[in-house]
């Protein structure tokens, strides 16, 4: 028997082939040969037209489909001056408090840990799968210090880069974030060819390069953390600041205006009136600048470096005005004009707010700019509507978390197992949870209600059709169903004849031994016994009375049990835990031997729970 081709491949070819252009992710472009070897031969001329107008037909869809997939290359080519002046902006807008207090919101949100402490909930149907990949999660990987990290890159820039460390027999054994920057991701419609060039297969499937290095990374190589959401910006993820770019540079612009006309129109400024007298024209603007120039600045000549310094008057402010008055009797020679009196209204920067926080899609209560009102009714549905884009960025993380476990278990030698787990993050809206349920709650209202006898013995619809219409189950559902409940009744008669199948389950053998009734026993044993210590004699009765010599009814003389031997009180200090009566202190006693006996107690109890 000869080998299968795959085993002649090394461990990372294998993995070159389920995440290359040959796998069942089906990542290569269709080509299409016309030899002379395939041309079909038939003596029908009818049917050999047909055949040949479908290959023609054939050829000019793959000619199609390639310069369609060629495009992707000039229109990434085209995106990637845009996405650098856009990684820029997004590296500045970092510094906006309102901006960064979102990235993370973002972060924290998509990251929340389960009610266990988990980020990360592993099922899997393989308790060995399911061990593997805790470990490789919050051991190798520490998910709970890295995912936040990554969770905000992502939202930051849309994508994140992050280089797996891998070993051929341990799977991945660390991680590296690598600059998102500097990063290109390279698809195979950017490499597409005519099918008639003689390309290698190998660089067809997908690549990431470091352009400043000069390095190239398979795509098992690198996980990429994207939020698909524009497809003018494939093969790469769309921020969530994205659409806040143009808003945030305006709020710039307003904010800064906002601040020079406070510091140039806020202060009060004073108003000089000089008095010129018969002063020529000519005259007075000179001396009224000397004047100024007094209140202003005074010259200081450095001794050691000769250099003039113009020492800054507190007295004064440049923007003071002074007046010539040649009236002597003028009055208030210094006036005083008040400052700007509308410092307060800032309506258009609030507007400008809103339009930021309703493009970065975070409720304007969660940033702080609004307090909660109305009992906070209308922040849970704000919180609701948070919680679907939460749940968009989880799904983004996600998806490439499956990729890392599928390549780790891959490398460990479980090519059987790579869908037998699933992977989720916890949904941090607890009122998406509440009205979820009271959603099932009034659909099982209604489900109760069509199913119902309404007392003409008709029910207004049947249980299958309530169940397809109402609870949504399919056909096959309901069958399963129907066949679950019918195992669940049987189950359920069962249980009920557990008294009459199950005499003594043993569980409490070892408190009867403890705490049985010794005094009662001690009282059977002087009454029961006779003068010469005979054992034929009948159980005593509770007044002490001999009976013995009246034999049972049936006429058979019964077998009587030997009476049990009592311990004395040293023995039982030894063996049992008792309260002493006869010491003053009312101590108790704990030997190792009862200690024994509760742990054979706490056994058989776990094993019992566990049937």
């Amino acid at each position: 028997m000869q080998d299968s081709p795959n085993n002649n491949l090394t461990i990372w070819q294998k993995l070159s082939t389920v995440f290359g252009p040959n796998s069942l992710m089906n990542q290569d472009f269709p080509t299409f040969k016309f030899d002379k070897k395939e041309l079909l031969k038939t003596t029908s001329k009818q049917e050999y037209e047909k055949e040949k107008l479908q290959a023609q037909q054939t050829y000019y869809l793959a000619n199609q489909w390639q310069k369609i997939e060629s495009n992707l290359y000039t229109q990434a080519t085209y995106y990637e001056p845009t996405r650098l002046s856009a990684f820029y902006d997004y590296e500045s807008m970092e510094f906006t408090p309102e901006i960064s207090a979102a990235l993370d919101i973002y972060a924290e949100e998509s990251t929340t840990l389960n009610q266990d402490g988990h980020m990360i909930q592993i099922y899997s149907e393989s308790k060995r799968i399911k061990s593997i990949l805790v470990d490789l999660f919050e051991n190798v990987l520490d998910i709970n210090t890295n995912l936040p990290m990554w969770t905000r890159n992502t939202c930051k820039y849309g994508d994140n880069f992050v280089y797996l460390k891998l070993d051929p027999e341990k799977g991945i054994i660390g991680v590296n974030q690598l600059p998102i920057i500097e990063i290109e991701r390279l698809e195979r419609g950017m490499m597409a060819k005519n099918s008639e060039s003689s390309q290698d297969v190998d660089k067809k499937h997908m690549k990431f390069t470091w352009k400043h290095k000069n390095m190239e990374f398979n795509t098992w190589e690198v996980a990429h953390f994207r939020l698909l959401g524009d497809d003018r910006r494939l093969p790469y993820g769309t921020s969530m600041l994205e659409k806040a770019r143009r808003i945030w540079k305006q709020l710039l612009l307003s904010e800064d205006a906002m601040l020079i006309y406070r510091t140039s129109r806020a202060p009060e400024r004073r108003v000089f009136k000089i008095f010129v007298g018969n002063m020529d024209d000519k005259d007075v603007e000179p001396y009224v600048q000397r004047v100024a120039n007094k209140f202003k600045r005074s010259q200081v000549v450095d001794e050691k470096t000769g250099n003039v310094d113009m020492r800054f008057n507190q007295m004064a402010v440049d923007q003071d005005y002074f007046i010539p008055v040649r009236d002597p009797a003028q009055v208030s020679p210094i006036d005083t004009l008040p400052g700007a009196t509308n410092l307060s209204e800032i309506a258009d920067i609030e507007y400008i707010q809103k339009k930021l926080v309703t493009a970065l899609r975070v409720p304007k209560t969660f940033l702080g700019f609004e307090e909660a009102i109305a009992e906070g009714k209308g922040l849970a549905l704000q919180d609701i509507r948070f919680a679907r884009t939460i749940n968009r960025i989880q799904k983004s993380m996600l998806q490439e978390l499956n990729k890392i476990a599928i390549v780790h278990l891959f490398l460990m030698g479980f090519e059987d197992e790579l869908t037998n787990f699933k992977l989720t993050l916890t949904n941090p809206s607890t009122q998406a949870d509440l009205l979820k349920i009271d959603v099932w709650k009034e659909k099982v209202l209604l489900y109760k209600d069509l199913t119902a006898d309404p007392g003409s013995g008709i029910a207004p619809v049947s249980v299958s059709w309530a169940k397809k219409h109402i609870l949504g189950f399919s056909d096959d559902e309901i069958k399963l169903d129907l066949q679950q409940q019918r195992i669940e009744r049987a189950v359920g008669e069962e249980l009920k004849k557990t008294a009459e199948v199950i005499k003594n389950t043993g569980l409490f053998d070892n408190i009867d031994k403890l705490y049985s009734d010794k005094k009662g026993e001690e009282g059977g044993e002087e009454g029961g016994g006779s003068e010469g210590g005979s054992e034929s004699s009948t159980p005593p009765s509770s007044g002490g009375e001999d009976f013995g010599s009246l034999p049972p009814s049936g006429g058979e003389e019964p077998e009587v049990e030997a009476p049990p031997i009592t311990s004395s009180i040293d023995d039982r200090k030894e063996k049992l835990i008792i309260e002493n009566h006869l010491n003053k202190d009312d101590e108790f006693y704990i030997s190792e031997e009862a200690n024994n006996l509760f742990a054979q107690m706490d056994e058989k109890i776990e094993n019992l729970l566990k049937l």
